[in-house]
């Protein structure tokens, strides 16, 4: 039984718990409870548990017994116990679950499932499964922290992370940049067998971290990071608040941060920000550009929407911001549909700092891989494949000398011209071609009106002529 088999087995248990109108994102948080402590065992890892609440003796109870048992469970794990991250997995932890009967059918079907493949497979790649599986299902809401895994993929090798670098993700949803930065390392050096000791051990306990608001996300992307052997810290907290001012002087940032404005249009309570505004996205990236080292070295790729490329009054001083502290060298146009949000439309700006505060961007290249592209979802998925003609311009090693529509260049005194929009690099719309013979819209508006008016003329005719037969019978 390979992982996707294994995930659909787990998926499938939410079908048991509908009776309890459980929704998927409150599935995917209980199973996470559940899991961790099976997943403890099939790591041989059970230390950092109290050995009343191991999976052992939970699959040793039944019915009333063990509903008490698991709800007990929760509150102590949360609040006991020397293993903080234990205990933050499980902070003002609580079920959803109303009938015993559903909690041991979810128990014996998870102790039943076939743990050796799992364990062959990798258990994170199991529980990262999960996830991805809970944010394809629109109606779990999950789709708005998950970000494509072949756009992570892509993001992570242009970046080229490196041993030894502080990596960070300000809104680490479930952890999957820093998850996919960690496997894009490990394949590189054999599982980190090709490093120091001591290197290795930055790499588990301090190369990865991050910071995620909600607690129920923040949960989620604890576990990830575990199942993963990552143990960095992963803050719960707002990043743009002054928790954000801790993740400083990093060497790599890769975030696809949240989209819209803050609640209640409120400014963020950062001081440290020169141009504050409630657009969510414009913080972030003030967050993200100043928290690199000033080394020349240091490098981001974020994912943003159309709306910060344009955006005027504060989202134009933070481009020039951006542009003069970074070497903003290249923006990605995405295609549309591969967020589960329809319709949203983003980009990946990919950018370095600079030793001084001025004049680091020259010119900025731009990829359209949003024109002209199939329609991506379900049944049409992205894949990195469809990256590959974006990959060959960006690593060229002369850009100016690849052969690609898509690909296209603004120095930076153009777009100052411009007014300093980003909103730039976006090719002939070819859908747009069966038009181009059609008449002007006015004048074939103007020619429509004449002719309503010759023919209510004449239907008046004909009224006035069927008015005068009718006069001269009487």
């Amino acid at each position: 039984m390979n992982t996707q088999e294994i995930v659909q087995k787990l998926w499938n248990l939410c079908n048991v718990l509908r009776d309890d109108g459980i929704t998927y994102h409150q599935y995917v948080t209980e199973l996470t409870y559940i899991l961790f402590l099976k997943m403890m065992k099939e790591r041989e890892e059970e230390d950092s548990i109290p050995e009343e609440y191991r999976w052992d003796r939970l699959t040793s109870l039944h019915g009333e017994e063990l509903y008490q048992h698991y709800r007990r469970l929760l509150t102590d794990l949360g609040t006991q116990g020397s293993d903080p991250l234990v205990q933050q997995i499980y902070r003002n932890a609580s079920t959803n679950i109303d009938e015993p009967k559903n909690l041991e059918k979810i128990i014996r079907s998870i102790d039943g499932l076939d743990w050796y493949s799992a364990r062959e497979e990798g258990l994170g790649n199991l529980y990262e499964g999960l996830l991805e599986k809970n944010a394809s299902e629109k109606k779990s809401g999950a789709g708005q922290y998950f970000t494509p895994r072949p756009l992570i993929n892509v993001m992570v090798k242009l970046i080229d992370p490196r041993p030894g670098e502080k990596c960070n993700d300000p809104a680490a949803g479930t952890f999957g940049f820093m998850i996919a930065a960690d496997h894009y390392l490990k394949e590189k050096y054999d599982e980190y067998y090709d490093l120091e000791p001591e290197e290795r051990t930055f790499q588990k306990h301090e190369a990865f971290t991050g910071c995620e608001l909600v607690q129920e996300t923040h949960r989620l992307a604890l576990m990830n990071a575990r199942l993963h052997g990552i143990e960095g810290k992963i803050h719960l907290g707002d990043t743009l608040s002054s928790l954000g001012k801790e993740m400083g002087e990093m060497d790599v940032i890769l975030t696809n941060p949240p989209f819209g404005t803050k609640r209640g249009g409120e400014r963020p309570t950062r001081d440290d920000f020169t141009y504050p505004s409630t657009n969510k996205q414009l913080n972030f990236l003030q967050h993200i550009y100043r928290a690199l080292k000033a080394n020349g070295k240091a490098r981001a790729a974020v994912v943003l929407p159309d709306n910060v490329l344009f955006q005027d009054g504060d989202g134009k001083s933070i481009r020039a911001d951006l542009m003069d502290k970074c070497n903003l060298h290249t923006i990605l146009r995405l295609p549309t549909g591969i967020f589960y949000a329809q319709g949203v439309k983003t980009n990946v700006l990919f950018f370095e700092r600079g030793t001084t505060d001025t004049g680091n961007t020259e010119e900025v290249w731009f990829y359209d891989l949003r024109t002209n592209m199939p329609s991506f979802g379900k049944r049409n998925p992205l894949t990195e494949a469809h990256f590959d003609g974006f990959i060959q311009a960006y690593t060229a090693s002369d850009r100016s000398r690849v052969q690609d529509e898509r690909w296209s260049r603004f120095t930076r005194e153009e777009i100052r011209a411009k007014g300093d929009t980003l909103d730039l690099g976006l090719i002939a719309d070819a859908s747009l071609s069966v038009y181009e013979d059609l008449p002007d819209p006015i004048d074939s508006a103007e020619e429509a009106i004449g002719k309503l008016e010759r023919a209510a003329a004449l239907l008046q005719d004909v009224v006035s002529e069927l008015k005068a037969a009718g006069e001269g019978r009487k």
